[in-house]
């Protein structure tokens, strides 16, 4: 004969729920092994404390006696000066040191500045004039006294004798200074033989003293520099 199965008693349908069961049962008396605290009883049914004795000395309260403060100091009596109709009083005259502006006089000393110092021929206001261009044209001027030294260099020129015989020649350039009174002064000489030199020196000394040259109105120094050219023929 053989069995049949009631799938109502199927007990493998409710293993999950049973397993689930016994699963909480067993997390339960777990948590409460974890939490169980024990305490030692000592007869009485209390907990004995140790409590250490306070050593603290106990500081006696004392009444605080106030001392009132002192009596004020009785108000000074009032002095009341009593003045007289008739007597006069000097009033405090305080005079301004404050004064009139007509009465400041300011003496202004006009200082003529006196320029001391070269200014080059190519860039002076007025050129220093030579004899003879007093008459030309400003703008001229610059020019006429160039010409008028080269004609005088032409008139005056002579070929040292010595230097015509040992075949000397070349090109001496010359610089010299118009003072401020017209004259000529500090010439110097560079070139190829002492004989061409001390004679650039002898023309440019015989140059007339000239009407000084002015920057912004005032006579200056001019410095002023040529070359003269000895060739033989």
């Amino acid at each position: 004969m053989r069995l049949k199965k009631n799938p109502e008693a199927d007990l493998n349908n409710k293993s999950s729920f049973y397993f689930s069961i016994g699963l909480f049962l067993v997390l339960l008396v777990s948590w409460q092994a974890i939490e169980y605290k024990n305490y030692d009883d000592d007869g009485y049914g209390y907990i004995a404390l140790d409590v250490d004795d306070d050593d603290d000395e106990e500081i006696p309260i004392t009444e605080q006696i106030k001392t009132p403060p002192p009596p004020p100091p009785p108000p000074a009596p009032e002095i009341i000066e009593v003045v007289e109709d008739e007597e006069e009083i000097e009033e405090t005259i305080i005079e301004s040191t404050e004064t009139d502006q007509e009465e400041i006089v300011e003496e202004v000393e006009v200082v003529e500045e006196e320029i001391d110092m070269d200014v080059p021929f190519a860039i002076i206001e007025d050129v220093p004039l030579f004899p003879g261009c007093e008459r030309v044209p400003k703008s001229e001027r610059r020019s006429c006294f160039q010409t008028q030294i080269q004609k005088h260099i032409a008139k005056n020129f002579r070929y040292p004798e010595i230097a015509q015989e040992m075949g000397i020649q070349g090109r001496v350039f010359v610089q010299f200074t118009i003072g401020k009174d017209g004259s000529i002064s500090g010439i110097r000489t560079r070139g190829p033989d002492k004989n061409l030199e001390k004679e650039a020196n002898r023309i440019i000394s015989r140059l007339p003293r000239m009407t000084p040259g002015k920057q912004r109105g005032r006579p200056v120094r001019v410095p002023f520099s040529i070359p003269i050219t000895f060739k033989l023929q």
